[in-house]
C-alpha cells in the first residue's frame, strides 16, 4: 500500500481521521450509517468492514458509552483504524479486530451485539473489471463474500432483537431486502437517499432491520441531501456536522 496518508476531520472536526491519500476515501456513507444505528449507551455494536474507523468512531461520538467492534481484513487499513481510535481517545469502547467475516476470529461469539452496521461492497464480481487500487477495489468490489454473506454474518453476530443497519446502491435493493429475508431480518425499513430534488431516482438506501422479528417491509419517506446550489439541507447538515442521529420517522414539510 501507498505509505501516504492524509489527515482528515469529520462532525465538525470532533472526529479525526488518518486515512490513505489514495485509495478507498470517506465519504459521507459511513457518517449517514453511524446516524442511523439506534444505539443506547451500554450497549455492543458490531461494525463490519470496518475501514479505517470513521462509522465507529462517529456512533462513539454520538453514543457515549456504546461498545463499538470493529471487524476488517484489510491489515493496513486496521492499523490505521487504531491510530484513530487512539487519537480520538475511545480506546475503553472501540475495539478493532483483524479478521474475515468467511472465518471470523475465535474472540466474536454468536449472538453477542446488540446491533450490526456495515457498509458493503457496491458491485458483485461480476460487474467488470475492479479499480486497480487494491483497497478501492476491496471497497467497492465484492471478493468472495457477496452481501449474502455479509447479511448473514451480521444476523449471526446478532443477539434476537438486534438491529442490522446498511448502506447500499439502491440498484441493488431487491437483492438487499431478499438477504434480509433470508437470514432472518424483519420488520425492515427503508429510507431511500436522493442527492438533489431533480426527479431522478435514488442512488442510495439505508436499511434497517432487527433479528427474528415478523414484520412487514416498511418504505419511509427519505431525504434528499443537497438543496439546488449544492449545499446540504439542514438535517443533513445536522447529522454530517453535529453528529445527531437519522431520524427514521423523519417526514419532509
Amino acid at each position: 500500500m501507498n505509505d501516504a496518508v492524509s489527515e482528515d476531520t469529520l462532525l465538525d472536526g470532533r472526529v479525526r481521521l488518518r486515512q490513505p491519500a489514495e485509495g478507498y476515501r470517506v465519504a459521507i456513507d459511513p457518517v449517514l450509517l453511524a446516524a442511523a444505528v439506534p444505539a443506547r449507551p451500554g450497549e455492543h455494536v458490531l461494525e463490519i468492514g470496518a475501514g479505517t474507523g470513521a462509522a465507529a468512531l462517529c456512533l462513539a461520538s454520538r453514543v457515549e458509552g456504546c461498545f463499538v467492534t470493529g471487524l476488517e481484513r484489510d491489515r493496513d487499513l486496521a492499523g490505521l483504524c487504531r491510530k484513530n481510535v487512539e487519537a480520538n481517545g475511545f480506546e475503553r469502547t472501540v475495539d478493532v479486530i483483524v479478521g474475515d467475516l468467511r472465518a471470523p476470529p475465535a474472540r466474536l461469539g454468536p449472538a453477542s451485539f446488540d446491533h450490526a452496521m456495515a457498509n458493503p461492497p457496491w458491485l458483485p464480481e461480476t460487474a467488470g473489471p475492479a479499480p486497480r487500487n487494491r483497497q478501492r477495489a476491496r471497497a467497492h468490489v465484492e471478493q468472495g463474500a457477496d452481501l449474502m454473506h455479509w447479511v448473514r454474518f451480521a444476523a449471526t453476530m446478532l443477539r434476537r432483537g438486534g438491529t442490522l443497519t446498511t448502506i447500499l446502491t439502491a440498484e441493488r435493493l431487491d437483492e438487499h431486502l431478499a438477504a434480509y429475508t433470508a437470514s432472518g431480518i424483519g420488520e425492515t425499513a427503508v429510507v431511500p437517499l436522493w442527492s438533489k430534488n431533480d426527479g431522478r431516482p435514488a442512488h442510495r438506501v439505508i436499511l434497517r432491520g432487527r433479528k427474528d422479528i415478523r414484520a412487514p417491509v416498511s418504505l419511509l419517506p427519505g431525504f434528499v441531501l443537497h438543496v439546488s446550489n449544492g449545499n446540504y439541507l439542514p438535517e443533513i447538515e445536522q447529522i454530517l456536522r453535529r453528529g445527531e442521529a437519522l431520524d427514521f420517522t423523519w417526514r419532509r414539510r
